[in-house]
């Protein structure tokens, strides 16, 4: 048994020391000759014209991670779909296919929330309150950050 944890740690061990070794021989054997160009942010060849912390909509991020969580879904429901037709042949089809329905649908009242939330729509609608007396309140679109 301790022989089993002791092969663990000497992979990690040697790993972690491979790691480092080339770390190490790429800072000794790389030019140190730092100057303004070199240090600065790369954006495609171009002059960058802000720094590098910049406000963004954070629809981008909502957006990214929905694709993640559902290409994931997909990730972990391909090996499934490849070898159900073996458990229906053993008996554990129907198993297999409560435990994908559960899963995908804790992913939709995942999607269900956030569409409730509105958070995938690019343009919300901000009601406008009204300047006059005589003019009535309409929503209209407009961006918000």
């Amino acid at each position: 048994m301790l022989f089993n944890f002791a092969n663990i740690l000497m992979f990690l061990i040697v790993g972690a020391g491979f790691v480092f070794a080339s770390l190490l021989i790429g800072r000794l054997l790389r030019p140190q000759v730092p100057f303004k160009e070199k240090l600065m942010t790369y954006e495609c060849g171009e002059i960058p014209t802000e720094g590098g912390r910049i406000n963004f909509n954070i629809r981008f991020y909502i957006l990214a991670l929905l694709f993640i969580i559902f290409d994931v879904e997909i990730a972990l429901m391909l090996p499934v779909g490849t070898v159900f037709k073996a458990w229906i042949g053993e008996g554990k089809g129907m198993l297999a296919f409560v435990e994908i329905a559960i899963f995908v649908f804790i992913l939709l009242l995942g999607l269900v929330y956030v569409w409730k939330k509105g958070d995938l729509e690019w343009m919300k609608k901000v009601a406008i309150e009204p300047e006059g007396q005589g003019e009535s309140i309409v929503p209209k679109a407009s961006y918000v950050p």
